[in-house]
Formats: structure tokens, sequence, C-alpha cells
């Protein structure tokens, strides 16, 4: 390469749980740099989870969530003579967390609900028991890595 990597740079903990994930969750869940608010609606939601469920608090069903949503494998097109191949590849670790923090918040603003906060408690919610949107897009790219697995010695 020819520049350097860039540094990685590290979050600041939320308040409340002192957890560096719920910042980073935040931040994907924030609009027009409105952290205030987007904390507001990460809490609510936590708060709307920990009413419906009793044996566990919010923060740890939104832990559960967050683990059954976050994807292993996924697939890569690659065109290799002249034909495009989905290739499985293996996803990184801060890939995983992306992609199911990312899952969980846009099945969240699709949901029917009256304010953002329940919308992603149910989701959360479903998440946790393995069922709803981002359950069902983790197994759908799972179920297609599977799939191509035939293809997966095109790999670099």
């Amino acid at each position: 390469m020819r520049k350097s990597k860039p540094k990685k740079r590290f979050l600041q903990p939320d308040p409340v749980f002192n957890d560096q994930m719920v910042t980073l969750f935040v931040n994907n869940l924030m609009y027009d740099g409105k952290k205030s608010i987007a904390y507001k609606i990460f809490y609510d939601a936590m708060n709307i989870v920990d009413s419906k469920v009793e044996d566990a608090n919010g923060y740890e069903t939104w832990k559960k969530a967050l683990a059954n949503v976050t994807p292993s494998v996924e697939v890569k097109s690659r065109r290799i003579g002249g034909s495009n191949f989905q290739i499985p590849t293996e996803v990184r670790p801060a890939r995983k967390n992306s992609l199911g923090m990312k899952w969980l918040i846009s099945f969240s603003r699709k949901r029917n609900g009256k304010t953002m906060a329940d919308k992603l408690a149910q989701e959360v919610l479903a998440a946790s028991k393995g069922e709803g949107a981002a359950f069902k897009k983790k197994e759908d790219t799972h179920r297609m890595a599977e799939a191509n697995k035939a293809f997966a010695h095109f790999n670099r």
C-alpha cells in the first residue's frame, strides 16, 4: 500500500452502562450529529425492553440480540474468467459488530411503531429470541455462504 494504515480511534464508553459498544451503536443510530437524541432513543428502548423482560435487564437483552444478529461468514462477489462468483469469506471481528448493529438499526427503522425507541425495543426483543428481520438477514447471509461453499477455493 502507498499510504499507511489509519490509526484506530478509540471511543469513550457511554455514561450509563460504561460500554464502548453502546457508544458505537449510538453513533450508528445517530442522524445529523444529534448524539443526545440518539442516546435518549437508545436508553428509552432499553427501559422498554427492561419492562417487557423479567429474567434479564435491557442491557443484557441488547447484548444477546447483538450476538444473535452478528454474522460469521458473508459472500463477496468476485469476477473470475468472465463470470461473477459469490465467494464465502469469514468476517473480521470489527465488521461483524458493525454489520450486526447496522442490521438491527435499519430493520428497527422499517418496523411499525409509534417512536424509534419503541421500534428499536421491539427489534431487540425479537432478535434476542432468534426472530425478527435482523436475525433473518443473518440466516439468509449464512445460507448464501453455505450454498456457494463450492467456490470457497477461489478465495485469495
